[in-house]
Formats: C-alpha cells, structure tokens, sequence
C-alpha cells in the first residue's frame, strides 16, 4: 500500500500521509508521490480544493533520516524540492490538518498552506540546527514573518515543540480541536471552499501571495544550496550518527 493516499470527493483531494509505522516520516518516494499529486491537482478541473492529512496520534516526524542518507537531495530535481516548489507554488486552496508531532518539513509546509487545523496534542518543531543543518522551505523567511523574529529564532535555533495554544497565539494554526475531530473539521471547511467559484478562489490566493511568491522561490533557492552543502559537512554526519546510534551528538569540537 502506498504511504500517500488520494481520495477524490465532492471536487476535495485529500492526501493522507500513511505510514504510522515509522511515525510517517517521509521518504524519497513519498516526496515524488506528494509532488506529483500537486501538480496533476493544480491543472485538473474535478479538484477545487487539496487537503494534506496525517493521523490524530502523529502528522510526521520529518524526514526517515535512513532513507534520507541513503538517498540524499541531489540538485533541484530531487522528490523533496520538487515537494516545496509544488506546494509554495500550487494555485488553489490548500488546507492542513495536523495533530501529534510535525517534525521539520512536517512544520515548515505548514507556512504554504492556507488554512491550518491542529489537534490539541500538536507538537510542532523545526530542529535543523539540532541535525547541523539549516532551515529549508523558505522557513527562515516564513517564520518571522508569521511569528515574528524573536519567536522564530527560538524556534529555529533552540528547535524546541511549538504547543497548541502558541501555535494559535503565533498565527501558525487557524483553529486547534481535539485530535480526533480534527480532519473532519478540516473536511467540512474544505468542502465549504470547494462550494465556491474556482476563479473567485484561485485569484484570491493568487493576490495574498503575490508579493512574496518571487522572495519565497529564491529563498527556498538559497536555502536548499545551503543545506545541500551542510549535508557533506561535520557537524550534520555527527547528528546523523548519533541518531542512528541512539545518543546524544557531541558537537564541542565543532
């Protein structure tokens, strides 16, 4: 069974990350599936609206780090990018319902996303400094321009939990439910949009993003390098080893 479900009703695609057994962390080829099922929805005329799902006990823990050393992002071609462009750049309303961890990437799409609904048991966190890395998603960007600079920086330097409460407070999230009523109240705002004029819709979003798009592509741009080249470096085969490893990374040398 794949670990992307697609399920088309009532002119709502609903993508449900499904891989509970490894916490649905992504992989390569979960990337390529997610990339691909964006870019077939932005030009296909049954799909109005595309809601991104997890469970009620985990959104994702991020990035499968096995996977992700097996298989590491080379060039802009790779699942991943393709993924962030398709979901920065994707033309209808996108929607997010997310409860339990969302870990790195499980977060930053989020800042791409038009409405957000989050389980009380959310659990947000981008720790690429605690992995020797740097932001990506054009989340150094995003973040302090939805949370404000002093709030981001503790997130992204410190990479500690985002709660429910300050999610809301920050303006991450639109609404946060109990985690079982989440993706049904994800569903009936979806379908509330999916009632309305694609055009009408479409030119909205288009409008709220305009004068950001070009800022966010080259951002993304320069982070992905960055964090390309952070990938060969000491500090992040340290991390990777010490999580594979189950322990603590020491980076008193570096």
């Amino acid at each position: 069974m794949s670990s992307i479900l697609n399920h088309l009703e009532d002119q709502v695609l609903t993508l449900t990350i499904h891989r509970l057994e490894r916490k649905n962390a992504f992989t390569g080829e979960m990337y390529a599936a997610l990339a691909q099922a964006l870019s077939d929805a932005a030009t296909d005329p049954l799909v109005k609206v595309v809601l991104i799902q997890g469970d009620p006990t985990v959104f994702s823990a991020g990035n499968d780090i096995e996977d992700f050393l097996h298989q590491p992002p080379a060039g802009e071609e790779a699942p991943v990018f393709r993924f962030l462009r398709g979901i920065s750049t994707f033309p209808k309303p996108l929607l997010a319902a997310v409860a339990g961890p969302a870990v790195g990437v499980g977060t930053t799409m989020l800042f791409h996303c038009d409405l957000v609904f989050a389980g009380d048991n959310v659990a947000l966190s981008m720790p690429f400094v605690n992995l020797g890395l740097c932001p990506e998603a054009a989340s150094s960007l995003l973040a302090p321009r939805l949370m404000g600079y002093h709030r981001a920086a503790e997130a992204l330097l410190l990479g500690e939990p985002i709660m429910a409460e300050a999610a809301l407070e920050a303006g991450i999230v639109n609404r946060v439910l109990p985690p079982t009523e989440v993706n049904a109240y994800a569903q009936t705002q979806a379908r509330k949009l999916a009632g309305k004029p694609l055009n009408s819709l479409v030119e909205t979003k288009r409008l709220l993003k305009a004068s950001s798009a070009a800022q966010v592509q080259a951002v993304m741009s320069e982070e992905g390098a960055i964090f390309g080249r952070m990938l060969r470096e000491p500090a992040a085969k340290e991390a990777f080893a010490a999580f594979l490893e189950k322990r603590r990374p020491d980076f008193s040398k570096l």
